[in-house]
């Protein structure tokens, strides 16, 4: 039932990451679920970018040094978190938007589209024992020195994946009471 996945999804951090690929089949089922988010004027602003292998290890490199770069007090745990949990994935997709030529929406609702999209990725990693996370650190300002992004595309955050052998932490939420009002 979708509700009870709703409920199961969680951040699965690439610490907890075993060493266990991701199928190809299973990274483009995984975007074809992503595909079929919602879209104001179907602009279909998603645009994503597989990372495995070799490209993960360039793009730890990339983060971990542009971090350096451009921190007056780089911290020697962040150096290392950056460099290495791109490898630790079993992939990463990063999470762009296109943004529509012709701006026929407010560009909010070009992220929040590509939020849905990414929304649908992770229910699909639910369903299939994969965990994930959304990273959406300060150096996405960058990422454009690091991918070949075209004219109104940006980079809006990371999507890891992995297998992990860490059971789901439960988690609560505040009554839906507390952060509704009913009007009549």
């Amino acid at each position: 039932m979708i509700f009870d996945l709703i409920q199961k999804r969680r951040s699965v951090f690439p610490s907890t990451y075993i060493a266990k690929p991701i199928a190809k089949a299973d990274i483009e089922k995984i975007l074809e679920a992503a595909n079929w988010a919602p879209t104001h004027k179907k602009t279909e602003p998603w645009r994503f970018k597989v990372l495995q292998g070799e490209s993960q290890v360039r793009l730890g490199n990339f983060l971990s040094n542009k971090y350096q770069e451009v921190d007056p007090n780089p911290k020697q745990i962040k150096i290392k978190k950056l460099l290495e949990n791109p490898a630790k994935a079993g992939a990463l997709i990063a999470i762009c938007m296109q943004r529509d030529a012709n701006e026929r929406v407010p560009e909010w609702e070009e992220i929040a589209a590509t939020a849905m999209a990414v929304q649908n990725m992770w229910l699909c990693c639910t369903e299939m024992g994969i965990g994930s996370y959304w990273s959406s650190p300060g150096l996405i300002k960058y990422m454009d020195e690091f991918f070949d992004l075209k004219e109104g595309e940006r980079c809006l955050g990371f999507f890891y994946m992995g297998y992990s052998e860490t059971d789901s932490v439960t988690v609560t939420r505040l009554p839906i009471e507390e952060k509704v009002v009913w009007m009549d």
